[in-house]
């Protein structure tokens, strides 16, 4: 019964009247329901729930799902989806001050479907159609700085899809997959970001994990995101992700030019 309501609250919040909806659907907790209003105030986006369903995995197996509210002891979910868009915000303010570029690359008017997965830790998020569902007991949830990262993965595979871009990256990623495999110290070189699958490899190479060239992208967006903000920040970027193998270089100015306007402040190779 908690799930269908849960369910006609989701519904309910994309009616005609989205702040009265979100006032009703969080009536029972003050605080959540101002951060659900100040999201969509500030974004356009709504904090609503997912559904309940069986989730093929791939690699992760099935996974079971509910819906789960951003309420009581989950609230810390909603304000950390809050303070990292206004971080990512704020940093394409930085980013394009005093520049002529334009970004092609949406980070507003989104969906937050919040869900529970029941006995495992995944998928901490995944996205779809310009919503993202974000699990409050993901194994990347639980810090506010790996809330933002994993958020900024999810939105550019949102932008990918309406672009349908990451293609694009397939001939030199089948190459590197073909060359390395899973071989952690083979694709290394290769690798835009650290994290890495449980017993695995590279999430962006994991095998059985959905479009692999798609979480590739979404990795190579990350790494554009970290190398910019120490850059903002007064800071040097060591070892800058395009000026390792010939494929990076190629990814890189491929992702710059589709998505961020030609904007790349990290210095020229040496």
């Amino acid at each position: 019964m908690k799930s269908l309501v849960l369910l006609v609250l989701a519904a309910t919040i994309a009616a005609a009247d989205p702040k009265q909806d979100l006032e009703t659907a969080y009536a029972k907790d003050a605080k959540a329901r101002a951060l659900a209003l100040a999201l969509y105030d500030e974004t356009g986006s709504i904090a609503t729930v997912g559904p309940r369903e069986t989730m093929d995995g791939g690699y992760r197996g099935l996974i079971e799902l509910v819906p789960q509210l951003p309420t009581g002891k989950y609230r810390k979910h909603l304000q950390w989806t809050l303070t990292a868009l206004r971080h990512i915000d704020g940093f394409f303010e930085a980013l394009y001050a005093g520049s002529s570029a334009t970004r092609n690359y949406r980070t507003d008017h989104l969906e937050f479907r919040f869900i529970r997965s029941l006995k495992k830790r995944t998928p901490s998020a995944y996205a779809v159609s310009w919503a993202i569902a974000y699990n409050v007991n993901g194994s990347l949830m639980t810090t506010a700085a790996k809330v933002e990262e994993t958020l900024f993965h999810e939105i550019f595979h949102l932008n990918d899809g309406a672009h349908a871009w990451s293609q694009v990256l397939a001939t030199d990623y089948d190459a590197i997959v073909a060359k390395c495999g899973t071989a952690v110290p083979c694709l290394a070189p290769y690798a835009p970001n650290t994290t890495k699958v449980r017993g695995g490899t590279y999430y962006a190479f994991q095998p059985n994990n959905g479009s692999g060239v798609g979480e590739y992208a979404a990795e190579l967006a990350v790494r554009y995101w970290k190398e910019h903000r120490r850059i903002l920040a007064g800071q040097a970027v060591d070892a800058p992700f395009k000026c390792g193998p010939p494929e990076n270089r190629r990814a890189w100015d491929a992702l710059v030019t589709e998505f961020f306007g030609g904007r790349d402040l990290v210095p020229a190779c040496s």
